[in-house]
This record gives C-alpha cells, sequence and structure tokens, in this order.
C-alpha cells in the first residue's frame, strides 16, 4: 500500500485515499475480487487504476461508452500511464497496431466496450495477454432489473475461463437495489468476494423538485443567472429535446443537443463541444451521459419527470463530480406522469416487465410529490438504513415555509376513498369531493355519500396535489398499474381514528440556492480557464484532462509560485507539475504583479485557515470513519450479523472492518473469528508457503476458513504488513 499511496500523490495529486478506497486497492493486491458501490464522483476509475499499475500484465476494463472509453485513456495519457482502448471509432490500422502491442504487454490499461466480448477474434486475441484483473465498470448493466440493461455484460463471466492467469475480477456502479446487486455478483462471477457500500450520498448536490407549468421561462432565467456554467437538461423525447435546444440558440445560449434520431457524426461532434467547453449547455434525451467524464458539470435540470429513480439518480449524478457545490433540479407537471404512462404502455410489451416498470414510475411520482427530505427519498431506495430528517442542502430542507395541519382535509379525503369502497382512482374522488352533477357519478349513487360535495370549496388542482402527498407519504397506497385505484394504508387509517396528525409543507415555490462554496478570486480563476482551454485544445483533450475546476479554485486561493507550492495544489501530481505548472505558475505571478496583491499576507492567512481545516478534518474523519463506527458496534456487545444488519453492509465488510481495527491496535478478541485449531493449522500453511500473499495460504487450507480467519491469526502472530 506505501506503493499505491506514492501513485495516489505522482499521479492524481492527492495524499490520502477517499472512503472505501484504501480497502478496495487492499483487497484487489491480495487477489480478492471486489463488488464496490460508490456514488458518482467517490473514485471507482481510481481504485482499478492504481492496482493496474501495481500489478503483472494488463487490467481488461469493460466499459459502456466510447465517450467515457476515450477521456479516461486521454487523462491516463496526459499523466503518463500506458493505457488504449479498442472499440468501433479504431481504423483497421490503429486496432491491428494496439493488439499487436497488448500481446506484448505494453499496456497497464486497456478498455473494450462489453460488446467487443460477442466477436471470436477478440477473445482469442486476449488470450494472448497476460491479463492481471478484469475491472468492470456500471456494473449495474449486467442485471436486468437495472436500468441499462446491456446483454454483452453477461460475456464478461467467461473471460475469467479464458485466461490462463486467474486474474482478479472487480465490479463498480454507483446505483445497485440490493436485487441488481444480487444479480451483478452472480451474472459476472465473483468468488469469495470484497464488498463494500460507501455510501450513495453526494454531499455537494443541492437536489430540488420545481412545480412548474412553464418550464422554459424558468430554464431562462435560471441559465441566465448561471451564464457560463455546463450543465445538461434533460427531456423525456427527442421532438422535446430539438425544441428547447433551438430556442436556447435562438436566445444566444451556447447549446447543442444529444439523441438517438441524430446521425453518430453529429452525436459525436455535439458531445466534443460540450467536453470541450465550446457550448455550454447540453440539451439530451436519456440517450446521453452514461459513462461521461466531464467533471465541471454545474447543473443537471430535468424538464419532465424520468420514469424511474434509478435512472434519475444516476442522470442527476452527472453533475459537481469535481465535487464542488452544483443543483440537481427536477421541473415536474402532472403531464410527466401521463406521458411516462404511455410510453410504458407503448414500449413495453411483455406484461411483468410493464408491471415493473409502473411501480418504479410509482417511486419516482412519489419523489416528486413529498414533502420531506429529497436526498434520504432518494438515498433511501438504495439504502433502507440511510437516515436523516433534515439535510439541509435540498429544496424541501431549505424551505422556510411553515407546515400546517391537514389532519382534517386528511380525514375527509380518506373517508371518501372509504365510503366509495376503495375501489376508484384519484379522478373520481375529486369528482365527489368537489360535489361533481356527472352522469358516471349520479348513476354510482355517490351523490347520495355523506362525503358528496365535502371538499367543493377546493380546487381540483389543490386536492390533486393532496392526494399525491398521502399517497408519498404512504397514507393512500395505489393498487393497479394502468387504471390505478386508491385504497387506505395502514397509517392512513391511524389517521381516520385520530391517532395521527398530518402536515405538509407548500412546497412549489422555487428556494434560493445556498450551498456553500470557499472563496476564491474568481477574476484570477477565469484568467487561467482561459489558459487551460489553450492547452488542452492544443493537445486535443477536454479541458478538465488538463486540471479539474477545483484544482484551479485551489490555485486561486493559494497562488503558487514554486514547483513545492505547486505540487501542495490539490489534485496536482508530479506528472502535471512537470508538464503545465510553469505556464500556470507565470500566469499567476504576473496576474499578482498586475494587480499588487501582497501574496505574503494572503500566504500567512492561508496557512492559518490550513491549520484550522485540517483540525476540523482529522476530527471528522474520527468522526466517519466507518471502520470506528463497526468496531463501537463490536465493543457494545454486538456479533457480525447484528452489526452488518444495523449498517446495511455485508457481513465480509464489517469483518474487514474488524481487521482493520484491530490492526490499528484497537482491542478486538479475536477469539471471535478464529478458532484454535484454524490458528495452528493457518500458521502451519503460512510456515510452509511463506507470507508474501495471501491467496496461496487461502488456497491451501480447507476451503472453509476465510480470509478474515487468516487475517486474525497473523494478526496474532504479528505479520501485520500482509494486511
Amino acid at each position: 500500500m506505501d506503493k499505491a499511496v506514492e501513485l495516489l500523490k505522482k499521479y492524481y495529486g492527492y495524499d490520502s485515499f477517499r472512503d472505501g478506497q484504501r480497502e478496495i486497492i487492499e483487497n484487489i493486491l491480495s487477489h480478492k475480487d471486489v463488488m464496490a458501490i460508490m456514488p458518482t464522483g467517490g473514485g471507482k476509475s481510481l481504485c482499478y487504476q492504481i492496482p493496474a499499475m501495481l500489478m503483472e500484465g494488463t487490467t481488461i476494463v469493460i466499459s459502456p461508452l466510447i465517450s467515457l472509453m476515450k477521456d479516461q485513456v486521454d487523462t491516463l495519457q496526459q499523466m503518463g500511464m500506458p493505457s488504449a482502448f479498442i472499440n468501433s471509432s479504431l481504423s483497421m490500422g490503429m486496432l491491428r497496431q494496439i493488439v499487436y502491442e497488448a500481446g506484448n504487454n505494453k499496456y497497464k490499461l486497456l478498455y473494450v466496450a462489453p460488446e467487443r466480448l460477442e466477436s471470436e477474434s477478440f477473445v482469442e486475441m486476449l488470450k494472448n495477454i497476460k491479463i492481471s484483473m478484469i475491472a468492470v465498470d456500471e456494473a449495474h448493466c449486467v442485471s436486468q432489473w437495472g436500468h441499462d440493461f446491456r446483454p454483452s455484460y453477461l460475456k464478461i463471466r467467461n473471460l475469467r475461463d479464458i485466461s490462463n492467469d486467474n486474474p482478479v475480477v472487480s465490479a463498480f456502479t454507483a446505483t445497485a437495489t440490493p436485487e441488481v446487486k444480487g444479480d451483478i455478483i452472480n451474472l459476472i462471477g465473483l468468488n469469495d468476494h470484497y464488498e463494500i457500500i460507501t455510501g450513495y450520498d453526494r454531499k455537494n448536490l443541492k437536489f430540488e423538485v420545481v412545480r412548474i407549468n412553464k418550464k422554459f421561462q424558468y430554464i431562462l432565467k435560471y441559465i441566465e443567472d448561471h451564464k457560463g456554467k455546463a450543465g445538461i437538461i434533460y427531456c423525456l423525447t427527442r421532438k422535446l429535446t430539438d425544441d428547447v435546444c433551438a430556442r436556447l440558440v435562438s436566445a444566444g445560449y451556447k447549446a447543442v443537443k444529444y439523441h438517438a434520431g441524430m446521425s453518430d457524426a453529429e452525436r459525436s461532434r455535439n458531445q466534443d463541444d460540450f467536453l470541450y467547453d465550446n457550448a455550454d449547455i447540453m440539451v439530451a434525451t436519456n440517450a446521453f451521459g452514461m459513462g461521461i467524464d466531464k467533471l465541471d458539470i454545474r447543473y443537471v435540470i430535468h424538464y419532465n419527470m424520468p420514469k424511474n429513480i434509478e435512472s434519475y439518480y444516476q442522470e442527476a449524478g452527472r453533475a459537481g463530480r469535481d465535487g464542488e457545490p452544483s443543483d440537481c433540479i427536477l421541473l415536474f407537471s402532472p403531464q410527466d406522469i401521463v406521458m411516462n404512462n404511455f410510453l410504458i404502455d407503448n414500449s413495453i410489451s411483455d406484461a411483468v416487465t410493464k408491471s415493473i416498470e409502473y411501480e418504479r414510475l410509482k417511486s419516482m411520482v412519489n419523489y416528486c410529490n413529498t414533502d420531506k427530505c429529497l436526498r434520504k427519498h432518494l438515498i433511501s431506495y438504495f439504502d433502507a438504513g440511510y437516515n436523516t430528517e433534515n439535510c439541509h442542502n435540498c429544496g424541501n430542507c431549505l424551505s422556510d415555509i411553515e407546515s400546517r395541519d391537514i389532519t382534517i382535509e386528511t380525514q375527509k379525503i380518506l373517508s371518501c376513498i372509504y365510503r366509495m369502497g376503495e375501489r376508484f382512482g384519484s379522478n373520481v374522488v375529486i369528482d365527489v369531493l368537489k360535489g361533481s352533477s356527472g352522469q358516471r357519478i349520479i348513476s354510482l349513487n355517490f351523490h347520495k355519500l355523506s362525503t358528496y360535495g365535502l371538499m367543493k370549496e377546493y380546487d381540483k388542482d389543490t386536492l390533486k396535489e393532496m392526494i399525491s402527498y398521502l399517497i408519498s407519504d404512504g397514507y393512500i397506497n395505489v393498487a393497479g398499474d394502468k387504471y390505478p385505484v386508491l385504497n387506505i394504508s395502514q397509517t392512513g387509517h391511524d389517521v381516520l381514528r385520530g391517532r395521527q396528525q398530518v402536515t405538509i409543507k407548500k412546497i412549489f415555490a422555487k428556494q434560493e440556492y445556498s450551498n456553500k462554496s470557499v472563496d476564491y478570486n474568481k477574476d484570477l480563476f477565469e484568467t487561467l480557464r482561459a489558459l487551460r482551454k489553450e492547452i488542452a485544445d492544443s493537445l486535443r483533450v477536454p479541458p478538465f484532462v488538463v486540471f479539474s475546476d477545483a484544482a484551479l479554485k485551489d490555485m486561486c486561493i493559494k497562488y503558487p509560485l514554486n514547483k513545492e507550492e505547486f505540487l501542495k495544489v490539490s489534485g496536482v501530481g508530479e506528472v502535471k507539475a512537470e508538464k503545465y505548472g510553469i505556464r500556470f505558475m507565470d500566469v499567476i505571478k504576473n496576474y499578482i504583479n498586475n494587480n499588487n496583491i501582497n501574496i505574503e499576507n494572503i500566504k500567512v492567512q492561508n496557512s492559518n485557515e490550513n491549520k484550522e481545516v485540517k483540525e476540523e478534518a482529522k476530527e471528522k474523519a474520527k468522526k466517519e470513519d466507518t471502520r470506528t463506527v463497526s468496531y463501537n458496534l463490536y465493543k457494545e456487545g454486538k456479533n457480525i450479523s447484528e452489526i452488518s444488519k444495523e449498517r446495511g453492509l455485508s457481513t465480509i465488510t464489517v469483518e474487514s472492518h474488524l481487521a482493520d481495527c484491530a490492526k490499528l491496535g484497537y482491542e478486538i478478541n479475536y477469539r471471535d473469528f478464529v478458532s484454535e485449531e484454524n490458528e495452528k493449522l493457518i500458521l502451519k500453511t503460512y510456515k510452509e508457503i511463506g507470507g508474501d500473499k495471501l491467496k496461496p495460504i487461502k488456497e491451501a487450507l480447507p476451503p472453509d476458513i476465510t480470509y478474515t480467519e487468516i487475517k486474525f491469526a497473523l494478526l496474532r502472530k504479528g505479520d501485520t504488513p500482509l494486511l
């Protein structure tokens, strides 16, 4: 791991790993399969790139989109890591050259599309390469329960069988429900794997639902307020995508579009314009963006409600991958539900699949209608153990509108549903509550109900919003797909009996953006941004490949004037410092001179602030160290299964946490993990084989002895370097 830390600083410019990265890399280097669920922007690619550099042979990266491969390989090559990609964009001559060089082990990382695995000639070519690892990016694509199923991913399982090197298999995704996670493990063929979920939360993202009909006017105002910032606007249909883009261009904005109805050449050109900062706004259908590697997207706006939460979280997650504050806004109107129902009904013939899609749509509608924490609603969909009452960074939690009691109104609505036999949808219920004299209401004798006309003073939209909220918060259930029927939940019955109150916020107004960011010199930032663009254009790579926005902002705080100072900028490693440092420092130096900036005062101020930040970070790290949380529960007397259940982690992950804590000197009874008989067997095998790697020891032991037992037995002996 010492070498891994060296590579982290040299190539990536960071002094320490993020949450989960160290454990993943340690397990890969111990030749152990890995299943990792990490949020977008959490540093997944680094988890397989660093081990690839340290292991003998080539890592094959299964990646879903050509654009992602190119961006990652461009970045790796700029950092000095030998890498290449194979996809349909290559000429035959280039393909032959890369295949030849790969066969001679020139590359540490070789990116390929899953569809390549369908080719017998390609699979034969892989037999000539020493494969150290198979890294599966966007691993949720393997599951039919996921939101972007790719049949070719099912071929990944065969790769290990064709290689004589028994490569490690590592799988990475940002979004996976328990069903999808199970599919990934089984269908990719992970063996005795290490599993880690570092969480789904992206604290720099502000989530918001805006209920509005005049959506384009909202878009114009927002973009004007955020002029020059990169953003994506997702639309539900191609026609709407064309229309929104054309209107933005007419209004003078640098916008391009992307959807499946365009030619490959036009899509590619528009995507490059967006990546290379020649266009600020990408208007697109969901065909755009999977695997997009642009780090500085400051906002993602959904013009329409997506079809499910998986798709929404994946698409919204393309904002703020550099960790800077960014907006994720969903513009919602009831018409979006109608459009999505139509698309499901007309695009899916299989009854079971259609039913599943309707259920997913209901979850998405509930998200749009809740007045509770939006972050909790999203993350709880993937992680039932996530718990927060107020995230302080979503439209609902930041709302200053007071809650009001609607218990009486709720009782009237629920009573009406009950008296109608719980056999009708919301439109008929609203007609009864409004006292409609329509033919259907009269023919069903609903005009004789005690609830008839009980809420005639309310307009239909208000009643619709109330019912939507009550569905979202679980007071009303919805049964059926195409023709949904309302019935009362157990919680709803508690309200009817006066056992529970109901409160609601009016959440339909736009809240002011309040995500805080570090203060930096914005004028210098724009100057450095122009230099970055000039360098990127000369290299024919996207600007973020040179430096991220976060790195530029750090330069505008630290004002580095020599190489030692430049290397202290976040995200600046030795390779990039050598390549670009002088040009950036010259610009900073000129800016200081031209603006009479007292650099000594700034450096003293930064030094004092840095000490405070470091102390805060240390304290925060102590509180948030996920391993320590597991240890504290263990010390409370809970066993592995209980800790696993409480934390929503696999037992393997919890065992690994405790092994790490034992290594760090925490008081742990290793007899909880290793019997005396197993300890003797492990140490005997270790003595015979030697302790360079855990894998040979594991293979020589009975299959029921786990890696965790081996680790604890060797810890007991004192051979901690193995861990």
